[in-house]
């Protein structure tokens, strides 16, 4: 089960429909990674000036970009499976922060719904929580693809998918 806790620093409304795929989103990123815990998520979204700020603060990168995650906890990669003791206590992940703005374009840019973006970017984002990594890191990068690519298909999210 995973718990969002939604801010919404843009002028866009987000529906409950879109909220609750986001969720489906990460509990099947979760599920996909064999987490055996309950999650609290944090999610922001905000514009491309705002997660530029962002950006800039916590990784002196000037520049926006589409997706930033802050995970809370630290994945040893060599071990099967993220276990927990959590004595029935929701496990805090960490906070993603989607720019709705750039998510809105880069759904036009590669030709697909914004619904289908935001799934992507979230699935994207919850690998991170999860301790995977792309940068500098060829073996993460293939992995976060696979991944990617098998929860948005598990869940029916291709780049077909027609908006709520």
């Amino acid at each position: 089960m995973v718990e969002l806790i939604i801010e919404n620093e843009t002028n866009e409304e987000i529906c409950s429909a879109q909220v609750d795929e986001i969720k489906r989103v990460c509990e099947a990123v979760m599920a996909c990674e064999d987490c055996n815990f309950d999650a609290e998520i944090s999610l922001t979204f905000t514009d491309n000036s705002g997660i530029r700020e962002i950006n800039n603060e916590y990784r002196g990168i000037d520049s926006a970009t589409d997706v930033l995650s802050f995970p809370m906890l630290e994945f040893g990669r060599d071990e099967e499976n993220a276990e927990f003791e959590t004595d029935g206590e929701l496990v805090m992940l960490g906070d993603i922060v989607i720019s709705i703005e750039r998510a809105r374009e880069q759904a036009a840019q590669l030709g697909h719904s914004m619904r289908r973006e935001l799934a992507f970017l979230t699935a994207h984002s919850m690998l991170h929580l999860l301790g995977w990594d792309h940068v500098d890191d060829p073996t993460g990068e293939m992995y976060m693809i696979d991944k990617q690519n098998e929860v948005l298909g598990s869940l029916g999210l291709t780049r077909e998918i027609e908006e709520f």
